[in-house]
């Protein structure tokens, strides 16, 4: 393989696990705080996607006002979906939760079946976002450098918040024993909305590179991804931040490096692939790269 050619897979790579870590992390700061597996955190891009697509419909074409609406509608049906459906089983069993997150999930995107169709609708992004850069004599897509650049400066943002102020410790705190937190005199909705809404956040910022690429929304754009960042999670530890971050990017350079170097005919099971080298590394390491190993017990 050529220098050149290693170079932009290194750009794909880190462009495709920028995108899983952003999703990822948003799964793992809810998990951390709540234990809710939220599998509704996909609809959440669908939802800015379509925020996006309505904006330009009524005539707000400028991408500075529509991109910013996109992730801003994100974080709000976010912290919408906390006081309306998660809030009510918040002391109920994780799988109450869980089975609430598929319904909203399906619930978004029936509602957006029904009134918009399966149609994808499409959403013009900036034009800088689809030029390309040569560095050297490798052409390497604005969007995939956005997307990297970004992706690190939200999570050295997030190791800011998290550790110098008083609500990031508090996140910091709950994720250990909410309990703990509430006698302390912290107030548990405030951690919460706040966990919520920088996972819409998140979510929203993965949602304008992925539409950056695709260039138009539908109903099931959201499934995909979110369900790679949940794998991303569980493969980095489930519940870790950092283990979110790893896992995301581990995750991308093993998608792209199997592409690159797949046979053509079975390419196309490069999915499987992927899967199978983490249901191995599960094995040898189940609680994931940085998880904590929990205690059940003799089963044997």
């Amino acid at each position: 393989m050529s220098a050149d050619y290693i170079l932009q897979q290194l750009f794909n790579a880190l462009s495709v696990g920028g995108e899983y870590a952003l999703l990822a992390l948003g799964l793992a700061i809810v998990f951390s705080v709540m234990g809710l597996v939220n599998f509704a955190h996909g609809d959440l891009i669908t939802v800015g996607g379509y925020a996006m697509f309505l904006a330009v419909a009524i005539g707000f074409g400028n991408p500075l006002l529509v991109l910013p609406w996109g992730i801003l509608a994100t974080v709000l049906f976010a912290l919408l979906l906390e006081r309306v459906a998660f809030k009510p089983v918040r002391n109920a069993p994780p799988t109450t939760g869980m089975l609430t997150a598929f319904g909203v999930s399906i619930i978004i995107q029936n509602t957006a079946l029904i009134f918009i169709g399966t149609r994808p609708q499409a959403v013009p992004t900036a034009d800088w976002l689809t030029q390309s850069i040569l560095i050297g004599s490798v052409r390497i897509p604005v969007v995939q450098i956005l997307e990297t650049a970004v992706t690190f400066i939200a999570i050295a943002a997030l190791v800011v918040l998290l550790r110098t102020t008083t609500i990031g410790l508090a996140m910091r705190a709950a994720a250990k024993d909410v309990m703990v937190v509430r006698l302390m005199g912290v107030k548990a909705n405030r951690v919460i909305l706040t966990a919520f809404a920088i996972s819409g956040f998140l979510a929203g910022l993965a949602g304008v590179f992925l539409l950056a690429r695709r260039g138009a929304v539908d109903p099931f754009m959201g499934f995909a991804p979110v369900l790679k960042a949940f794998v991303a999670a569980v493969l980095g530890g489930f519940g870790s931040l950092p283990g979110a971050v790893v896992g995301g990017f581990a995750l991308g350079f093993a998608e792209v490096a199997l592409q690159a170097t797949l046979p053509s005919h079975v390419a196309g099971f490069r999915d499987a692939f992927v899967f199978l080298i983490v249901g191995v590394v599960l094995l040898m390491r189940p609680q994931g790269f940085l998880g904590q190993k929990p205690d059940f017990g003799e089963k044997s």
